[in-house]
Parts: C-alpha cells; structure tokens; sequence
C-alpha cells in the first residue's frame, strides 16, 4: 500500500474528471452521487485507514483534492443519504469508484480502488485497421487459451502475457485470423450462488469495474501492474498485426438483483445508477435476466459508460468491441447517437449482441449503419441445414449471401453480419456434432440452465464412441460447417478451440466451469482440423468473392458474368420450383464475377500476384446428404481447392469440359475455382 508523502488534509480539487487522477504532485477525486447528502474518501496507508470528509460538491460530483499521493494509493468511499424507496445507501460499506482504473482488496478482502500512473510506453504501436469485409474474428478466453498450453510458459499461461506469448501468437498467425474477440475482461465478481458451491464465473458476464482490467489474469512479473500487462498484450497483438476487440457489459452489473452485494453503484446512487420498478420501488426492472439493468438514459450513467469505451480505445489501444445484450443499452437511452458523434469510437469495430431479455428486445437488423450484429439466424439455419434438416437450401442461400433480408437497409454492407456456428453460449463444435442434448449437470442446477434447442445431432451415439463410421461422419460435417462459414458473405467468428476439436462434454452453458473442461484442450488437438480450418481462411482472404463489400444483385455486368448464379446439382441455374423441392439437400453457388474493391469504381490491383485469382469464377458445392451425389458443373475447366470430405482436403484435382461431373461425398463441401476462358 502506498503512503502519502507528508500529512495532509482534503483540499476542495475539482469536479473533473471524474475518478482519481495523479496530476505528479497529488490526486483529485470526483465522484458523482445526485441523491448522496454526505460522502468520505478512505485511503490506506499500510493496513492503517484514514478517512477525509469530501470537501465539495459541484453539480452532483463530490470532490476533493489531496496532495502527497500518488499512484499506488489505495482508496474507497463511505456514501450517507436518504433512506427512502429506492434508495441504498449504507455507510458501513466501503465502495468502488466507479472510474477505478485498479481493483485491490483490503486488508479485510474488501475490493478497493487504486490510484495508477497512467504512463507507458508504447513505442510505435499502430492499429491494424483490418477492414471489416476482410475481418476474421477468433473468440477466445484470456485464461483457457493458454492454461494448458506446454508451450507458454508456466508462469504466464491464463494471463494476458500468455495470451501475447509467442506460441500463442504463432498459433494465430498460423490461422490466419485477424482479430482476437476476448471474452470480459473488465474486472467482474463471482456471484455468491456459485461460490457457495465450490464453482467460480468463468466467462465474466458479472462486472464490477467499468476501466479495470480484471486483475485475476494479471501475471505480475517483474511487479507489472495488471494495466500495463495488457497494454503490453495489445502492443504485441498489433506488432502480429492482430486485432484486439473486447466483450464489454454494460448492461448489468456484479450486484445483481436486490438481494446481491453492495460493492459500488448501489451504495453510490442506487436511483440513478439502476433502471428502477416504478411499481416497486425496492426492485429492479430486469432486461438482463442477471438481476438489474444499468440506467443509460441517466445522463451521467451514459457518461460512464461513453468515458469507459474512450478509455479503453484511447488508453489500452484497443480495436472494437462487442457488446453483450446491446438491445438493454438502447432502451429510452441516447447511447447509439453518443456512439455516433464520438470521433475516437468511429474508427473502431462495433458489434451488438441484437438482443435482451425485455419485452420486444429481440432487434437482429435494427442496429444503425457502422455497426455490425451477431447474426443467430446463421446459426441457426445452417446447424439446421446440416444437422437437423429443418432448414433446406433457400435458408442456407440467403446465409451465403450474408443475410440480406436482414441487414440490407440504410447503406449497410454485408459485414453487418458477424456468422458464426458456435460461440462461448452454447456447444462446441465437436460437441454440436456429438450430443443431441445438453448436460449441464455440473453447473449445480439439475440441467435446467442453458439452451434447450440446439439444433445439434449426435450421429447416432450420445457422446464419445469408438465406432469408426459415427467418427467419420462427425469429423465430415464439423469440416462441412467451417466451410460453410468461410465460405459466406458477412465477417466469419470461428470460437476458439473449435479448431483443436475441443470439447465440453455436452455442456452448453459452461460459465461457471474454470477447470479443463473450458481452458483449450492443446494436449489433445486435432493437427488436421487446425490444417483444414487454416487452409479455408486463406482461401477466404485469397478470393475476393468471398468477402465482398458489395450486396449480391444476381445481374450482369458489362463483361456479361454475374456475381452469383445459384447452381442446380442436375447442372443448371436454379429455378423458382427447385427452391421449393423439399428432398434438395445440395446446392453450388458460383461466383463468376470477380469482387469489386472497397469503394465503388475502384478495380483491384492486378499487378499484384495474389489480387489476379480474384478473376477467377468460384464454385461452391454443398451436400447434406449422407450419400453422394453427382454433380454436374458449367461448363469449363474447374480445378479443386478444397474438398472437406477428402482425407487431403486441398489436393489439387482437374474437371474439364470432357468430364463435367463430380461425385460430392456425403456431408462435404467442395470448392473450385475456373480461370477465364474467354480472351
């Protein structure tokens, strides 16, 4: 604990900024509070507590000013109000700043703030500023990543320098993937119901702190504070030309419903803070489903927030975000126009998760140009496509082409759409081919967590199974699935593991599990599915068709191809009735137009060699049949990329004009590409 350099008494400081800011000769604290009729600052010098009767209030904002500290400081507040409905206030409890940039603990393990020097060196570090059309996001969890990893050193592995080390970032480089999606990382808490059974929240939908990284994947060498640890994680992430987009949670907070903790917001100003049943006052409207829903049309609470997100882009250099339950931060609020006129957060990846749990709070489609959305309806249909048969090739059309009953409005492109199969919420991917139901036993709550309908299918045996034939067929469709992915217009997430064949064994809500059954299971790692999950993202970033930033029109162009023609397997362009046939389970989609560049009128570069493929037709070929089946391709001279059937899935193989079938295995997708015939 640091200790002041001399005695000292509170001056008045200044109501901004809010939070505790060293200035090199002391520290101001401010501290919003509308409804608050006294407030303390508490520091500690050693184990010793010394409390300071803030001086002034300006505007709501409590502050003071103290000369002598410095960063190291630890400190909290004692907030005395009201006792009224609706109101909290508890002077026993010490509470967080919200503006807290360093959680601690007291001597009594209570979380404290602490006051930091916001310096570091960043040397030359640039953002990498993928274009979203060319984006591939890679979700991952800061401490499963590396905890098994034989590769990142022991004392680094579950931390933001493990994630960073250079196994890990040879990993990704070796994917191809340009951005890492974590999970939260601000500083969030274990709800009181799983720690009083032995299990800890995992994926850390449970915030507490807004601007702290959370400390527990701090690895502290050399005394590095958990701040400048992650800091040094982006510098490294940039340096590999990767991306770094953050998980944030705006929508709740860790003090849960009203029986939860008072930590911070509750004691502060509970009525601002929190979005209040106006039928009863002592409760919380909950669009979170987590207990409580964090109040954005208080202007001071979208502050909060807005100075949080600036926080992280402007200080920890990070590259976007997504935004759990983004519908909650919408409501009656005016957070989509803060985040439109703010010029530091227009250049980042803005991503929503188009939904709460409130009434009308499902709006997938509804966000605003620049933003980008979870797409679950690619989820969905595809899963169904490919493992329930519930969806037939007219679902899985409009998924290839991005979704563009969805999200084609208002000048969007077809990045608007993040696909994915499946994510942290839910099975794995080996998993989703291996269970038809979940088994959530060990989440304490008699399987009644978690999702009911998965869409999934366990090919005949529930779980694990040595038999050969059950393997095949499983190991054919995770690949048809990843080819699906890769081969759709929108910005592909692959969940991290996946690529290893990772599984949960059947648990489909696995927030609560920190142990092996989460962290990636590297000792067990599938090489061939790493190979073949990289070999189609470099198939993806090679062709342009492939990730185009321009909707599918189906017309012709001046040079008389089309940019897509749906292809029928009897070898002709798809009809009205063929969409309608309910035995189709295969369908080629042909990309004969090369993709145009990011602004209109622009042509790519052809004297760069790996721009010249993307004048090359593109064939896509999907099979959800257990059976092959003929295939009758156009006319011309194909050759294969990829077949994800294939034992040696991207061994090259000819179709010429002489011989325009292929046989497409079962549960495969295949690719080819065409070069020009004409002169």
């Amino acid at each position: 604990m640091a200790t002041l350099s001399a005695p000292s008494v509170l001056q008045a400081g200044a109501p901004r900024p809010l939070g505790a800011h060293w200035d090199g000769a002391g520290v101001n604290f401010a501290l919003f509070s509308a409804h608050a009729e006294r407030v303390e600052l508490c520091i500690w010098e050693g184990d010793v507590m010394r409390t300071f009767p803030m001086p002034k209030c300006t505007n709501q904002v409590w502050h003071g000013y103290l000369p002598g500290a410095a960063p190291g400081l630890c400190y909290a507040y004692r907030v005395y109000g009201h006792n009224a409905p609706g109101h909290r206030f508890d002077p026993r409890r010490l509470l967080v700043d919200p503006y807290a940039r360093e959680l601690t603990a007291s001597p009594e393990q209570e979380f404290l703030s602490r006051v930091v020097d916001p310096a570091f060196d960043w040397g030359n570090d640039a953002h990498p500023d993928t274009p979203l059309k060319d984006s591939v996001f890679y979700e991952v969890h800061v401490k499963g990543a590396t905890q098994r990893h034989s590769g990142v050193p022991e004392a680094l592995r579950g931390t933001y320098a493990g994630l960073a080390s250079p196994a890990m970032l040879a990993h990704f480089r070796h994917l191809g993937i340009t951005a890492v999606k974590l999970l939260p990382v601000q500083g969030f808490l274990d709800e009181e119901r799983l720690q009083q059974h032995g299990l800890h929240n995992y994926w850390g939908y449970n915030t507490l702190s807004f601007f702290a990284p959370e400390p527990r994947y701090a690895a502290r060498v050399d005394g590095q504070s958990a701040i400048d640890e992650f800091r040094s994680m982006v510098r490294s992430f940039h340096a590999a030309g990767i991306e770094v987009i953050l998980d944030v949670v705006y929508n709740h907070t860790a003090e849960t419903d009203e029986f939860g903790p008072t930590i911070s917001f509750r004691g502060i100003d509970n009525a601002s803070y929190y979005r209040i049943d106006p039928t009863a006052p002592d409760r919380y409207v909950n669009y979170s489903g987590c207990g409580n829903t964090f109040n954005l049309a208080h202007p001071r609470v979208l502050q909060l927030v807005m100075d949080s997100l600036r926080y992280w882009v402007g200080e920890m250099h990070v590259d976007g975000f997504r935004f759990d339950l983004a519908a909650a931060l919408t409501r009656d609020s005016g957070f989509l126009a803060a985040i439109a006129q703010d010029p530091l957060l227009a250049r980042v990846k803005l991503i929503a998760e188009p939904w709460d749990l409130g009434p009308d709070g499902y709006r997938l489609g509804s966000f605003p140009p620049g933003w980008s959305e979870w797409n679950d309806r690619f989820r969905d249909d595809v899963r169904a496509f490919w493992l329930t048969g519930e969806s037939g090739i007219g679902a899985l059309a409009q998924r290839l082409a991005g979704s563009s009953e969805i999200f084609r409005h208002d000048g969007r492109a077809p990045s608007a759409g993040v696909n994915f199969i499946t994510s942290h919420d839910g099975f794995t991917l080996r998993d989703l081919v291996s269970y038809r139901d979940k088994h959530n036993e060990a989440n304490g709550e008699q399987n009644r967590d978690g999702h009911g309908r998965n869409l999934s299918c366990n090919c005949g045996v529930e779980g694990d199974t040595d038999d050969p034939h059950i393997l095949a067929r499983r190991r054919g469709l995770q690949r048809a699935l990843l080819a699906t992915l890769f081969a759709a217009q929108g910005v592909p997430m692959l969940q991290g593991g996946d690529e290893l064949g990772r599984t949960q064994e059947g648990n489909n809500n696995a927030y609560c599990q920190d142990n092996a059954l989460t962290w990636l299971d590297w000792p067990n790692a599938d090489p061939s599915l790493i190979e073949f999950t990289a070999g189609l993202i470099a198939l993806r970033r090679r062709f342009g068709q492939l990730h185009r930033a321009q909707w599918f029109t189906g017309d012709e162009g001046a040079d008389g191809k089309r940019d897509v023609l749906w292809w029928h397997p009897n070898g002709h362009e798809m009809k009205e009735q063929d969409w309608h046939a309910s035995s189709e389970g295969a369908l080629g989609m042909l990309l004969e137009q090369a993709a145009p560049d990011d602004g209109p009128g622009r042509q790519p570069d052809k004297s760069n060699k790996s721009n010249k493929l993307n004048d090359s037709a593109l064939l896509v070929l999907f099979n959800r049949n257990a059976a092959s089946i003929v295939f009758h391709l156009p006319p011309g001279v194909w050759r294969q990329l990829c077949c994800s059937n294939d034992e040696a899935p991207f061994k090259a193989k000819t179709y010429d004009t002489r011989d325009s079938v292929c046989f497409l295995a079962g549960h495969s997708v295949l690719l080819l590409t065409q070069e020009d015939p004409r002169p």
